[in-house]
């Protein structure tokens, strides 16, 4: 575990599939540090829309969701036989389910919603009061933590990220082709950079990771020299 001379917030930021919350997991692990998946958080809202009707072919009932973001409670917890954070929404375990691809057609459309960006970025800056965090998703380095110790932001090419998306879902069991899963990537990259609230960007002051080509050993490699020039 690398010994640091202070307590960081460190904000990862990048496109769909690009491998941030396995990289910010990582990290997060070497520090011993909280890992928040901000994206999860999104999810979390968009699966609870679609439980509650509010979601009918690809339209969201916004004013109906609005009204029940307050209702609306996500935390993290480890799992003890994993060793791996888990979303819970309202006290259910719903890590499996927000990761389908369904969620995934759906949630750049609640995420361009300003009420609810609104709502979990207080959640977000909350969690990362104290430090010691590592936070991964679209807006972070820009909007949740702008005064972030260290951001990076993370991308790869369209064709490595599907075919990487591809084989997570494949592994969990999840019906869909390459061709789904690549239009969808497509789709997510163009709402998120062209979206009005906190668009995908790359901070003035990030980091930029292009992993199309590296493992995840080279990715920790390259994080560790970051470190060690922070802390020179």
């Amino acid at each position: 575990m690398i010994q640091l001379k202070q307590p960081l917030v460190i904000a990862l930021d990048g496109h769909s599939s690009c491998g941030k919350s396995s990289f910010a997991k990582a990290i997060a692990s070497e520090l011993g540090y909280l890992y928040i998946d901000s994206g999860a958080m999104y999810r979390a809202v968009t699966w609870y829309a679609m439980q509650n009707g509010l979601i009918t072919n690809g339209k969201v009932d916004v004013s109906s969701l609005i009204t029940k973001l307050s209702s609306i409670d996500i935390d993290f917890r480890l799992n003890s036989e994993s060793l791996k954070y888990e979303t819970f929404l309202n006290e259910e375990n719903i890590e499996g389910p927000i990761r389908s691809l369904e969620v995934s057609r759906n949630v750049s459309e609640i995420s361009t919603i300003k009420e609810v960006r609104e709502r979990l970025v207080a959640l977000q800056q909350k969690m990362g009061e104290k430090k010691n965090i590592v936070m991964d998703g679209r807006d972070i380095g820009t909007v949740v933590f702008p005064k972030a110790d260290i951001k990076i932001f993370m991308t790869a090419s369209l064709e490595v990220r599907t075919q990487r998306r591809f084989d997570e879902l494949k592994a969990k069991g999840i019906a869909a082709s390459a061709k789904e899963v690549c239009e969808n990537l497509a789709r997510r990259d163009y709402i998120d950079q062209n979206r009005e609230e906190s668009p995908l960007a790359k901070a003035d002051d990030a980091i930029i990771l292009d992993n199309s080509d590296m493992t995840p050993h080279q990715q920790m490699e390259w994080f560790f020299k970051i470190i060690e020039k922070y802390q020179s």
